[in-house]
């Protein structure tokens, strides 16, 4: 099963390292690279169209001071709740992602092939879900949406 995960995640390293159909992308800072559980992240997404399909991804950037080798997240996107974990470091500690200086950025696909019903904005929420109060080592949370490779 963790290998499943794995290869998941390999898989969306390369969607969010190849981003040139991406049509919005922006990142919250965290400040003092402490995310404070009560800390909600909020993205006000611009929709590009109502008739292409998109894929979702959610990035998270961190250090090596970030102490476990997953995270949770709780999302509000396109009127769902969801909690969803992922991995930023394999069974050997090292790190996934892609390594940019000191920060690592590890993006995960979380919608593949959505489509928008609506114009405007489309509003996404995202908390963090650790046992922690304060989770270290987090420096940017961001989403991406890029045109799905299928069309």
């Amino acid at each position: 099963m963790k290998d499943l995960k794995i290869l998941f995640l390999l898989i969306s390293s390369a969607l969010c390292a190849c981003t040139p159909k991406a049509v919005y992308s922006h990142f919250e800072s965290v400040p003092m690279m402490h995310w404070d559980a009560d800390s909600v992240l909020q993205f006000e997404v611009p929709v590009p169209d109502t008739t292409h399909r998109y894929d979702v991804l959610l990035c998270v950037r961190h250090t090596e001071a970030y102490p476990y080798q997953n995270m949770w997240l709780f999302t509000e996107w396109n009127g769902q709740v969801d909690t969803i974990e992922f991995y930023l470091a394999d069974d050997h500690g090292r790190w996934l992602g892609n390594r940019n200086g000191k920060l690592i950025e590890m993006p995960v696909l979380y919608e593949t092939s959505f489509q928008f019903t609506d114009t405007g904005c489309c509003a996404m929420r995202v908390q963090h879900g650790m046992r922690e109060m304060a989770l270290k080592g987090v420096s940017d949370v961001g989403i991406i949406i890029q045109r799905n490779g299928e069309e």
